[in-house]
Formats: C-alpha cells, sequence, structure tokens
C-alpha cells in the first residue's frame, strides 16, 4: 500500500463523506476554530505535564526508597548527611538534609540552648516538606482545570456549530442533509476535541494527587521518626 494513502487514511474519519479532520477544521468558522485551536493546545500541553509528573513522582518514589534503604542500614548519620549533602537532594533525603543542618547549627553553635533544639529542627523539617510537595503538585492546577473545563468548551463549539446549521437551513431554505452536515461536522468535532483534553487530565490528575498524598504522608511519617531521634539526643547531651 502506498503510503501516502495510509497517512490520509489515518487523517480521515471512518465514512464515505470525504472530509477529513483537518478539512472539518478549515471549513468550521472562526469561533469554533478558536475553540478547536484552543482545545488542542490544552490537550498537547495537558499531555506535557501528564509526562513530565509521570517522572517526577516516580523519581520521588525511587528516591524515597534508595534514602530509606540508607537510612536504616545502620550507617552514621554523619557520614549520610556528609554524604547527602554534598549534592542535590529530593524528598525525604532533602528533608534529613535541612534537618541535620539545622541540628548541625544548633548543636555547634550553644551547647546550653538545647531546649529549643527540637522545634527548631521540626520547623525546619515542615517547610521543607511544604516545599518539596510544592515541587511536585507545580501545575497540577492546570491538569484539573482542562479535565473540568474542556468539556463545557467543546460543548460551547457544539451550540456554535449547531447555530451554524441552523442559519444554513434558513438561508437556502433546504433542510437536506447536505447543508446541515457540516455544521454539525464541525460541532462534534469540537466535542470529541473537548473530550480528548479533558479525559487525559482527569484520570492523571486523580492519579498524581493519590500519589502526592502518598509521598507527603511518607514525608511526615519520617518526619516523625527524626523528631523522635532528635528528642532522644537532646536528653543524652542534657
Amino acid at each position: 500500500m502506498n503510503p501516502a494513502d495510509v497517512a490520509q487514511s489515518a487523517v480521515a474519519p471512518v465514512g464515505a463523506s470525504g472530509f477529513s479532520f483537518i478539512e472539518l477544521f478549515l471549513h468550521a468558522s472562526l469561533t469554533v476554530q478558536i475553540i478547536m485551536t484552543g482545545l488542542g493546545i490544552a490537550s498537547v500541553w495537558s499531555w506535557a505535564i501528564i509526562f513530565e509528573k509521570l517522572l517526577a513522582f516516580r523519581r520521588a518514589r525511587v528516591e524515597s526508597d534508595r534514602f530509606e534503604q540508607l537510612f536504616w542500614s545502620g550507617q552514621s548519620l554523619d557520614e549520610l548527611y556528609a554524604n547527602l549533602s554534598r549534592g542535590r537532594t529530593i524528598t525525604m533525603a532533602a528533608l534529613f538534609v535541612a534537618a541535620m543542618r539545622e541540628w548541625k547549627r544548633s548543636v555547634e553553635g550553644n551547647i546550653r540552648a538545647l531546649g529549643g533544639i527540637q522545634l527548631r529542627v521540626e520547623k525546619v523539617m515542615d517547610v521543607t516538606i511544604s516545599r518539596e510537595m510544592e515541587r511536585l503538585d507545580r501545575r497540577l492546577l492546570f491538569l484539573a482545570t482542562v479535565g473540568s473545563t474542556a468539556p463545557f468548551v467543546g460543548l460551547f463549539g457544539t451550540v456554535w456549530g449547531i447555530m451554524t446549521s441552523f442559519q444554513s437551513i434558513a438561508v437556502s431554505k433546504n433542510t437536506s442533509l447536505a447543508v446541515v452536515a457540516p455544521g454539525i461536522a464541525e460541532a462534534l468535532f469540537a466535542t470529541a476535541l473537548g473530550l480528548m483534553a479533558a479525559i487525559p487530565a482527569v484520570i492523571f490528575y486523580n492519579k498524581f494527587s493519590a500519589d502526592s498524598a502518598a509521598i507527603s504522608q511518607r514525608l511526615y511519617a519520617f518526619s516523625d521518626e527524626f523528631a523522635a531521634i532528635v528528642s532522644r539526643q537532646i536528653d543524652v547531651r542534657a
């Protein structure tokens, strides 16, 4: 089979109408073209965010698992801190480095001020958790917005296309399918684009929200464990 025929058959919808999706777009009214363009851009940007977040959350899980193995392996915390502080850390490792940095500053600065060390370390960990979760959740609001508004934007294009069809009937005074088909076709195409943009955005927004909640829970659990370690060290030094 000719490759050009294969490409044309992939672009053209099934049926004998002879219209392709590109022709539907070109023959649509200006309003529907703007709606289709906006939905197409929203869909492309949503998929870019989806792929970026898939990699980001996967990396966060892998790095957290790796850090937990190192943390509970019996290695010295000072040695672990020295190794991790040399590079860029994320999620649980970043939480540990921030807490250890505050601990060392407090202990080395004034050994008598042990009473407020734990509070400062806990505050630093809370700030670090908020910063890490903000980084992971960045741009998820766009997916939520697309998922909730794209169907209605596509529906607006549908209504506009049907209005165009009725105007064609009024002008031509002809109710044949050939008169109303172009407007109905562009209306349905706008609806399809709205659903194509909304469905992946909703699915992956729910997935990323669940992943974010799981990572946040792991960070807070580690924060509580490390706060207990700090409390024991304070009691020993006191």
